[in-house]
């Protein structure tokens, strides 16, 4: 239908369809349902059908900034400020979705513009820009095609670029049959078997109260919710700073209970800190992951080391993207890696047993980012068919 318009409304018009059309589609295909998010496969095709340059950044700004409208607010209610600091980066965090596939742009049609949204999809894929590749198209593959993999990932993006093409409508008549199959048959994500997992609704004080009753209180909840689970996991952040104390309180308070504990915490050093995953039982306790991409601008800091400031969280990009508990291969994800595509790529690279997507977003009130990030992480878990395990603090 957009390509009529292309022949019978009036360049301005044509543009500003076009720029409407991508922020309805970015609100809707990031509302947080994860069966929204394939709407999100439009995008390449009224990015290629804009008539210059200057249209084709609007539309990609359109769907960038509708599709992350939950950051102004997010960041106000975590700096505890008004919206406007919330603003300024909400539209720095669209620079690079909007340079990249700007500058990419041409006004050739057929395959050279279908090749040319695959390097912009595959540079917002991956570091370095992919550090802000948030509301990537890509991320709906699991809901087209639950079950299929590596080929869904092949099949879905192969469609994506086919989108930027003249046969578009081919490609989204195609991709859309398989997303109402998908849709009539969805179930979610199962819980592994033996696993277990702990919402708290804590707000900002988790992590924050280190008092020996908020431990005890923690201990006497994970050990009420196990009901017969070998492992517990509780969201990002849960334990505060990670020290000997804290590892002596918990494992005496696991003591004769036969449970493991994995649950968020932060190693800290002189220069900077580690987000980090740890596990604990009576008889042992350790780090196991440490979060390869923190969240920018409030966590990862790296411009400070320049001053000889400290530098905030490490980003581990490719590190640990599997580790392995009770028996199991785990592909961990903290936070903001659940709005990144390299980090769950990376990690199924191993073939693991099953997802763990952790979070402490009481910062999100108001907004749908926890919805967006559990949406994510369910697509990825469908996609390759493993259980998900999704403890999130609010």
């Amino acid at each position: 239908m957009l390509a009529r318009f292309s022949f019978s409304i009036p360049d301005p018009f044509h543009g500003l369809i076009l720029i409407v059309a991508s922020v309805v589609i970015g609100a809707i295909g990031w509302s947080g349902q994860a069966l929204a998010l394939p709407t999100a496969l439009l995008f390449p095709a009224l990015w290629a059908q804009a008539r210059s340059r200057l249209v084709a950044a609007f539309v990609s700004a359109g769907y960038f900034l509708a599709a992350s409208r939950g950051l102004p607010q997010g960041v106000a209610n975590f700096y505890a400020s008004d919206l406007w600091p919330g603003l300024l980066l909400w539209f720095a965090a669209s620079l690079c979705f909007v340079l990249v596939h700007t500058v990419l742009w041409s006004k050739r049609p057929g395959w050279a513009k279908a090749l040319r949204y695959g390097v912009a999809a595959v540079l917002m894929a991956w570091p370095p820009l992919g550090i802000v590749g948030w509301a990537h198209p890509l991320t709906a593959a699991g809901v087209v095609f639950p079950g299929w993999g590596w080929f869904g990932l092949a099949a879905y993006a192969a469609g994506l670029a086919v989108m930027a093409t003249r046969w578009w409508r081919a490609a989204a008549i195609a991709l859309t049959g398989f997303w109402l199959w998908s849709a009539a048959t969805w179930t979610n994500p199962i819980l592994p078997e033996g696993w277990g997992a702990v919402d708290l609704e804590l707000g900002e004080s988790l992590g924050r109260d280190t008092s020996l009753d908020r431990h005890r209180d923690m201990i006497a909840t994970v050990r009420a919710a196990a009901d017969g689970a070998r492992v517990v996991v509780l969201p990002e952040s849960a334990l505060g700073f990670w020290t000997p104390t804290v590892s002596r309180i918990w494992q005496d308070g696991l003591h004769g209970s036969g449970v493991t504990v994995l649950a968020g915490a932060a190693t800290i050093d002189a220069d900077r800190y580690d987000n980090v995953l740890v596990s604990i039982s009576a008889a042992d306790a350790q780090v196991l992951y440490r979060e390869r991409m923190p969240v920018p601008g409030s966590m990862w800091q790296p411009w400070k080391a320049w001053t000889g400031k400290a530098a905030g969280a490490r980003a581990h990009l490719f590190g640990n993207p599997v580790v392995d508990l009770a028996g199991r291969q785990i592909a961990p994800l903290i936070c903001y890696e659940q709005l990144l595509i390299w980090p769950i790529l990376h990690s199924m690279l191993y073939s693991p047993d099953m997802i763990v997507a952790t979070g402490n977003g009481w910062w999100t009130s108001g907004t749908s980012i926890i919805a967006i990030q559990k949406a994510s992480a369910a697509a990825w878990a469908r996609l390759f068919d493993l259980p998900l395990v999704t403890p999130f603090n609010t």
